[in-house]
């Protein structure tokens, strides 16, 4: 099956279970009771469900009485998530029931080896999360423009494939359509090969001495932003796809022994060569990535503006730059080293970008380019 997106049509009138009240689970209760849409939680671990009903993410399971619910929704770690499940396909007969873990197809065999009906089963994985773990952290918009893969089985009914569809298009996510195969092929890239690179990393700064870390700019910290997430969720989500990603680091060990047979004679015949295609094999490779809204990648260019680091500055400077009528496509922060002075990196569309640097000179602005 080829992935397409698009957005779902329909909406979720409830009531919704939500059994796993995390920060992906208490997210989809915010976001549904956002809506209007009546949600019940249930959680193994008492003071989460507490917590997350505190923050309006739903009321208690046991509230929900006799009636039916629409939907399922398991928010359960992935180890576990075939389990609940297919308890939760017993347990709520009239009911479609998705899953949102972060792998599909072990999931999906282990329902299928036990003979579970799945023509009310639809496998999910909403493509958006934080550092931050837990429903303190859950966020009703956090899945707003954010991809939502539905990978239903040759056995899930059409009307099952709807209700997955709708849960994701009423958070705001662009829904898009694979197979569980797929799925898992495409994550392992461009997800789990990401979090085992930038942990790598992060790894090598355990003994590096304070004073060689104060000389880290915006580079080192973007690659190791994700290096801060929960190590036993990824456990679960690395071995649930090991054989996925696995290929891919096949492919990185090649490339990396490339590396280090160039850099150990750099000035060989040829070593410079080599390292220039594979430094341009990696501008090929990010410029493929898609640019803003999900469209096709676009080049943009970016200035930096100084600021005094003290309440308002920033947000006095948005509002100026919302003034001089130029959209800002990214933004980054950063400080300068042993100077009271922040820097707000900005990348707008390149024929707007001497424009907003004269205005801003005019304003005062201490701009670099």
């Amino acid at each position: 099956m080829s992935a397409f997106h698009s957005q779902g049509r329909g909406h979720l009138d409830g009531p919704v279970v939500v059994l796993g009240t995390g920060l992906l689970g208490a997210s989809i209760g915010l976001g549904l009771r956002g809506r209007g849409v009546p949600v019940f939680l249930s959680d193994p671990s008492p003071t989460n469900q507490a917590v997350a009903v505190d923050i309006g993410a739903g009321r208690p399971l046991p509230e929900l009485g006799s009636a039916v619910p629409q939907l399922v929704v398991v928010a359960a770690p992935p180890d576990v998530t075939a389990d609940v499940v297919e308890k939760a396909l017993s347990d709520f007969p009239g009911s479609v029931v998705v899953d949102i873990a972060s792998v599909k197809a072990g999931i999906l065999d282990s329902l299928r080896r036990r003979g579970v009906d799945l023509s009310r089963y639809v496998g999910t994985h909403p493509m958006a999360g934080r550092e931050k773990s837990g429903p303190v952290a859950a966020r009703g918009e956090l899945f707003t423009s954010m991809p939502w893969v539905v990978c239903p089985s040759g056995e899930t009914s059409g009307a099952a494939l709807q209700t997955a569809r709708s849960l994701a298009s009423d958070l705001g996510a662009v829904v898009s359509q694979f197979t569980a195969d797929e799925h898992d092929e495409a994550v392992a890239l461009v997800s789990h090969l990401p979090q085992v690179m930038s942990s790598l990393l992060a790894s090598r700064l355990q003994g590096t001495p304070l004073h060689a870390l104060s000389l880290a700019g915006n580079g080192l910290r973007d690659v190791t932003r994700i290096a801060a997430s929960d190590p036993a969720l990824w456990v679960q989500i690395l071995g649930g796809n090991a054989a996925k990603v696995v290929e891919i680091l096949y492919g990185v060990r090649d490339d990396l022994n490339r590396l280090i047979g160039t850099l150990e004679h750099p000035t060989a015949p040829g070593a410079r060569l080599d390292l220039a295609q594979l430094m341009s094999e990696g501008n090929a490779g990010q410029a493929r990535i898609p640019g803003k809204h999900g469209g096709p990648p676009q080049a943009y260019s970016w200035l930096t503006v100084l600021v005094d680091d003290k309440p308002g500055q920033i947000a006095r400077l948005l509002t100026e730059i919302g003034e001089i009528g130029v959209n800002l496509e990214d933004l980054r922060l950063d400080h300068s080293s042993g100077q009271n002075v922040g820097m707000v990196e900005i990348s707008v569309l390149p024929n707007k970008h001497d424009h907003l640097i004269e205005a801003l000179n005019d304003r005062g602005w201490r701009v670099l380019q």
